[in-house]
């Protein structure tokens, strides 16, 4: 029980950070990313925070998926953008859409893991330095430096597609 009320409140945290009167509900959100989870008997042994991370993940990819198929119903009409804020990201990021903050995070991903990670387990699922740091299995202080370059890459790659860039 504990465990689902974790993972509802990250839901509520990702949909806070949706434009208003999106369609989503916490629950409708969960419930689709568990069924995207269910089924996979490596995740019945791992610790809590790796479970919350992959959670987490499938939520984001759920929303991603919703917002493809809002976009693809507008046929690229007029979208409203949405904004990223969160006091523990520290900046506030002008998106298009949720689209936006997946493509960079994957591009991040692409060039290191690690950040990645980070931000998934601080932004998303709402861990402290500490709890991150225990679940990749590095210090606290490395932590603390990937939240830094993570935070400086992803506004930049996210003022250069708003601005038209790469």
């Amino acid at each position: 029980m504990r465990l689902y009320q974790e993972l509802r409140l990250i839901a509520d945290r990702l949909l806070q950070k949706e434009a208003v009167g999106h369609t989503l509900q916490p629950t409708a959100l969960l419930n689709e990313a568990w069924l995207k989870l269910t089924g996979s008997p490596q995740l019945e042994r791992l610790e809590r925070t790796h479970y919350l991370a992959i959670a987490a993940r499938a939520m984001r990819q759920v929303l991603v998926e919703h917002a493809r198929q809002r976009r693809s119903a507008k046929r690229g009409g007029a979208i409203t953008p949405i904004t990223l804020t969160d006091d523990q990201l520290g900046v506030s990021l002008p998106l298009d859409d949720m689209i936006a903050l997946d493509d960079a995070l994957r591009h991040l991903g692409e060039q290191d893991e690690r950040l990645q990670r980070v931000v998934e387990l601080r932004f998303f699922v709402g861990l402290d330095e500490t709890e991150t740091a225990e679940a990749l299995g590095v210090t606290t202080r490395t932590v603390q430096r990937d939240w830094v370059k993570a935070r400086a890459w992803l506004l930049s790659e996210l003022r250069d597609d708003t601005e038209g860039g790469r």
